[in-house]
């Protein structure tokens, strides 16, 4: 029976040492992001987000999650401890301005999915990390088209023709 106490006790300090391995600790991030600048002829704008992160404790590649305005989704590893993040809007709907992008542990994300579910407040629980991609706005083109602007000025070449042969004949 002691064996077995001590052999339990062992089992369940491996198993909580294994169960914290992939949870990172003072976690160090640094980000780039790339937004559609041109939207003359497109629909939706991209936003991507990529970052590093390292972790104080040394945990390489856990699996993240991100939460943005409400959604979550999770987060593409693109390199070892890179990751992205994208996502489209519609051009209409997308807003100039700053974008916060949350970055959750499998940890925390499960509890953001339960405040979710529950509707409670998801600021309380705490993110990994935040990512901000600034948004400066996306060129729609210029506010009169070309095209208009040529008929435009045929029409008044017209009306300068026919006014300069009116006062000849006349």
């Amino acid at each position: 029976m002691e064996k077995l106490c001590s052999f339990l006790v062992l089992a369940a300090l491996i198993g909580f040492s294994a169960a914290n391995s992939n949870i990172c600790t003072k976690p160090e991030v640094s980000a780039q992001s790339y937004t559609t600048p041109d939207a003359t002829i497109l629909t939706n704008i991209g936003f991507v987000a990529e970052f590093s992160l390292k972790c104080g404790n040394g945990v390489q590649n856990p699996s993240l999650f991100a939460e943005l305005g409400g959604k979550t989704q999770s987060v593409a590893r693109i390199g070892n401890n890179k990751y992205q993040v994208s996502w489209a809007e519609d051009v209409k709907k997308a807003q100039r301005g700053d974008y916060t992008i949350n970055i959750y542990d499998e940890e925390n994300y499960a509890a953001l999915r339960k405040a979710m579910r529950n509707n409670e407040d998801i600021s309380s629980v705490k993110p990994l990390a935040s990512v901000v991609l600034n948004f400066p706005g996306a060129y729609q083109g210029p506010w009169v088209n070309s095209e208009f602007m040529a008929f435009v000025l045929s029409i008044a070449v017209l009306y300068a023709a026919y006014s300069a042969k009116s006062k000849l004949l006349a």
